[in-house]
C-alpha cells in the first residue's frame, strides 16, 4: 500500500510540475504577438483550483456559468461546422440556440457569419487546384498503406487512416461529404461525426487499452512515474510554437485553446488529442486527429535517432534491477485511487481517465472476464477500424493541404521530438542520482503510443546488448504517459476551456 500511495504520489508532483510549466507567463511579447489570452503563474493555479473537484462539490456552477458555457460552446460548433461546408448543420445550432435564450445580439453575428459562408459556398482553400490535389492525397494514401503493409509500421492504425484517405479524394463520389438538401452524406461523414466529433470513440479506445494495460511495472518502480511526466514537456512547447507561429507568419493564425489542442499532439496520443481538440478547437479537429495518428503510427521511424543521440553506447547497455512482484490488491486498488484523485482534484480529465481505469478495473478484477474480453479485443478492433476511416476520412485535399494542417503537422513533429528527449535526458539524470540503475532508453517509452514506444525501447536496447530485455522496464513509464498525457488535457481543459 506504502509503494501505491508513493507512486500516486509521484503521478501527483510530475503533474504540478508540468502544470507550473503551463501556466507560466505568457502575455504577449514580440515573439507572441497574436497570445490574446494572458495566463499567469498565480491566475493559472487559481483557476486550475477552482476547477477542481473539492472546490466545485463546495461550489456548484451557477445558472449563469452554465449558460456561459453554452454560449461558449455554441460558438465553436458553429466555427467548426462552418468549417467543415456543414451549412445545414449551422441553421440547426443557431436555432437550438435561440431557443436556449442566447442573446439576440450573439445569435446575429452567428447569422451573418453563416451567410458569409454560404455566399462563399464551397470554394476550394487547398494549396493545389481542387484535381491535383486529391491525386496528391491518395498517392500520401497509399504511402501509408505500403508502409502498413511492407514496413509493418502499425498496421492497425496506418491501413485504415490510408484507406480511408483514397476513399475521401475519389473525385464526385462524395464518401465524406455531409449531408445536402435531399441526399444523405457519405458514410464516412456519419463515422466521424457520431464517433469522433462527439467523442466517443476516444472514451471506447481508451477502455479497451485500459483492459489491456498492466500497471504492474509501474508500481513496481514507483519513480518511472516522473518519465511519462517528463515526455509530456513537449506539448507545452508546442502550445507556445503554435501562439508564436501565428504571430510571424500572416497565413496562421492559432487562438490560445488552438494552441493547447495541437501541443497534446506531443502526448502522441490519438484518443486524447481527439478529446481535448473537439472541446477546445472543434474546427482544427480533423488536422490534429490526423497528426497525432500519424506520429503514433511512426514511433518506430522517429524515436531511435533521438535516443540515439542523447545516450552513449554504455548507458543503452545498462542492464536494470528486475522488478518486483506487485499483488493483485495493489493492481485493484490502484485504478480506484487514481480515480478518486482524478475527482477531487482534476475532474476535467475523468471522462478519459475514467474510462482507462474502468477498463484496467475490468481486468485486473477477475470477475467480468466476458467483459473484460469483449473491451481488449472486439470492441476495441470495431472501433479502431471505424476511428481509422473517420482520421483518413480528414485527409481531403482542401482541408488538408493549407498553412494551418501543414503547421499543425510541424508543431506535432516538434513536440514529439521534444517529448522523446526529454523523457530520455531525465532519465539519465535519475541515472546519476538513483542508487539502482537506470538505462536512459526507458525515458523515451514516457509518450503516451502504448505499447509501440515501449517495444522500441526494447528493440534499441537489444541492438547494443542482445542479453538486454527493457521491454516491462519501458512499460512502467509507458503506460505512466498515457495517465500524464490524460492529465495534461485536463490542464489544458481546465486553463483554456
Amino acid at each position: 500500500m506504502f509503494k501505491m500511495k508513493k507512486t500516486v504520489g509521484l503521478i501527483a508532483l510530475a503533474t504540478l510540475l508540468m502544470v507550473g510549466f503551463a501556466s507560466a507567463e505568457t502575455t504577449p511579447s514580440a515573439g507572441l504577438p497574436k497570445a490574446k489570452e494572458a495566463i499567469s503563474i498565480t491566475g493559472g493555479f487559481l483557476k486550475l483550483w477552482e476547477s477542481t473537484g473539492v472546490y466545485r462539490f463546495m461550489h456548484p456552477e451557477t445558472a449563469a456559468e452554465k449558460q456561459a458555457a453554452y454560449v461558449d460552446a455554441t460558438i465553436k460548433t458553429v466555427d467548426a461546422e462552418i468549417s467543415a461546408g456543414h451549412f445545414s448543420s449551422v441553421h440547426t445550432v443557431i436555432e437550438k440556440a435561440a431557443q436556449h435564450g442566447v442573446a439576440a445580439p450573439v445569435i446575429a453575428e452567428l447569422t451573418a457569419k453563416m451567410a458569409a459562408a454560404e455566399a462563399a459556398g464551397h470554394a476550394p482553400t487547398g494549396l493545389l487546384p481542387e484535381g491535383a490535389g486529391q491525386f496528391v492525397m491518395i498517392l500520401i494514401g497509399l504511402l501509408l498503406i505500403y508502409l502498413a503493409i511492407a514496413k509493418g509500421f502499425e498496421p492497425l492504425l496506418l491501413l485504415p487512416i490510408g484507406f480511408g484517405a483514397i476513399l475521401t479524394n475519389i473525385p464526385a463520389a462524395g464518401i465524406a461529404m455531409g449531408p445536402m438538401p435531399g441526399q444523405p452524406a457519405g458514410f464516412l461523414y456519419y463515422f466521424y461525426t457520431v464517433g469522433v466529433q462527439s467523442g466517443v470513440f476516444p472514451l471506447l479506445i481508451f477502455m479497451g487499452v485500459g483492459a489491456m494495460t498492466d500497471f504492474g511495472p509501474l508500481l513496481a518502480n514507483p519513480k518511472t512515474a516522473l518519465l511519462g511526466a517528463a515526455a509530456q514537456f513537449g506539448i507545452f512547447i508546442a502550445l507556445l510554437g503554435a501562439l508564436w507561429l501565428s504571430g510571424v507568419i500572416p497565413a496562421i493564425d492559432f487562438s490560445m485553446q488552438d494552441a493547447a489542442s495541437i501541443g497534446i499532439i506531443g502526448g502522441a496520443d490519438g484518443p486524447t488529442a481527439i478529446f481535448l481538440s473537439s472541446r477546445l478547437s472543434p474546427n482544427l479537429l480533423g488536422a490534429i486527429a490526423v497528426a497525432a495518428y500519424s506520429y503514433m503510427a511512426l514511433v518506430p521511424i522517429i524515436q531511435p535517432p533521438i535516443m540515439r543521440l542523447l545516450t552513449t553506447k554504455e548507458e543503452r547497455c545498462i542492464v536494470m534491477k528486475q522488478l518486483r512482484h506487485v499483488s493483485k490488491t495493489e493492481k485493484i486498488v490502484f485504478p480506484l485511487m487514481v480515480l478518486i484523485l482524478c475527482i477531487l482534484l482534476l475532474p476535467s480529465a475523468t471522462p478519459l481517465i475514467g474510462m482507462l481505469m474502468l477498463g484496467n478495473l475490468m481486468k485486473e478484477s477477475c470477475v467480468v472476464d466476458r467483459l473484460s474480453d469483449t473491451a481488449q479485443n472486439a470492441l476495441i478492433n470495431i472501433v479502431t477500424i471505424m476511428l481509422g476511416l473517420a482520421v483518413g476520412s480528414k485527409l481531403a485535399a482542401e482541408k488538408f493541404l493549407n498553412a494551418n494542417t501543414l503547421g499543425i503537422l510541424a508543431l506535432g513533429l516538434i513536440a514529439f521530438c521534444i517529448g522523446t528527449g526529454t523523457g530520455v535526458l531525465l532519465a539519465k539524470l535519475m541515472n546519476k542520482l538513483c542508487k539502482d540503475k537506470v538505462n536512459p532508453l526507458i525515458g523515451a517509452a514516457g509518450v503516451s503510443a502504448v505499447p509501440m514506444a515501449a517495444r522500441v525501447v526494447n528493440k534499441v536496447g537489444l541492438e547494443d546488448n542482445p542479453q538486454n530485455f527493457l521491454l516491462m522496464h519501458a512499460m512502467g513509464p509507458n503506460v505512466a504517459g498515457v495517465i500524464g498525457s490524460a492529465v495534461a488535457a485536463g490542464v489544458l481543459l481546465a486553463l483554456c476551456g
